[in-house]
C-alpha cells in the first residue's frame, strides 16, 4: 500500500476522528461515534481505499511511501 494521502489531509482526518471517537464518551449514546474510525484509521495508516481505486493521490511525490 502506497501512501496516498498528504500529510496535511493526514493530521486533519486524525484530528477528526479523534473528535468523532470523543463523542462516544461526551455525548448522547448512540453509535454514530463508530464513524470516526473510518477518518482515524486511514489518517493513521496514510492510505485511504476510495482513493487508490480511483486514481487518486494528495500526496506530495517525495513523501510516497
Amino acid at each position: 500500500m502506497k501512501t496516498n494521502i498528504h500529510p496535511i489531509e493526514r493530521g486533519l482526518r486524525v484530528g477528526l476522528g479523534l473528535v468523532l471517537v470523543a463523542l462516544a464518551f461526551t455525548g448522547p449514546t448512540n453509535p454514530w461515534f463508530l464513524l470516526g474510525l473510518v477518518p482515524l484509521a486511514t489518517g493513521l495508516v496514510g492510505w485511504c481505499p476510495p482513493y487508490a481505486l480511483l486514481g487518486i493521490s494528495t500526496c506530495p511525490k517525495g513523501h510516497r511511501a
